[in-house]
């Protein structure tokens, strides 16, 4: 697949099955992503990979977070949490971690995490590996982070699902690029 291509056509494929990308595919999904833009050369990320039964206790940790965030935690909210994980084989947590540093904030550090976490899904696509990033508001819930492992100095940035597309991946939306690009003049 030639690059612009990939650029121009990459979606999310949000219905996913068995089975999850192999050893092979893991590697040039990760072998992608530490190419991503880093002031500093930092890699401030790391990623975290849930699978098999791990999926199951992950939905746990999400349901509890749920019930102790208050508020109203319905049967429905609790269902849809302890399930998430299970949308995929595979789900990558991409992590940053933020380090203090004098030439590079840690906003931007985020930044990088994120262009880590994009570019695992433009390599998913460009092998044919299904791929949809989704967080929602439990990524970024201190006991979700606790309960991952995460330390004092790290965040959630993304939960990427992979695995095997269940559908063709539909075509790309076009949008008209003047509708997002102007000319400052000073």
């Amino acid at each position: 697949m030639q690059a612009l291509d990939l650029l121009l056509n990459r979606v999310s494929v949000p219905r996913l099955i068995e089975p999850a990308p192999d050893a092979a595919q893991r590697e040039a999904l990760f072998s992608a992503a530490l190419r991503a833009p880093d002031h500093g050369g930092l890699k401030p990320y790391r990623f975290l990979t849930v699978e098999g039964e791990a999926r199951n206790r992950m939905g746990e940790l999400l349901a509890q977070a749920l019930i102790d965030k208050g508020g109203e935690a319905d049967e429905k909210a609790l269902e849809k949490a302890r399930s998430g994980p299970l949308r995929a084989p595979l789900v990558v947590v991409v992590i940053a971690r933020l380090q203090d540093h004098y030439k590079v904030p840690k906003k931007e550090q985020v930044i990088t995490a994120g262009c880590a976490a994009h570019g695992v899904l433009l390599a998913a696509y460009s092998m044919g590996v299904g791929a949809v990033w989704r967080t929602g508001d439990l990524a970024y819930s201190p006991q979700v982070a606790k309960g991952l492992g995460l330390s004092a100095d790290e965040e959630v940035v993304a939960f990427l699902y992979l695995g095997t597309p269940l559908n063709p991946p539909r075509e790309a939306p076009k949008a008209d690029v003047a509708d997002f690009v102007s000319e400052w003049q000073g």
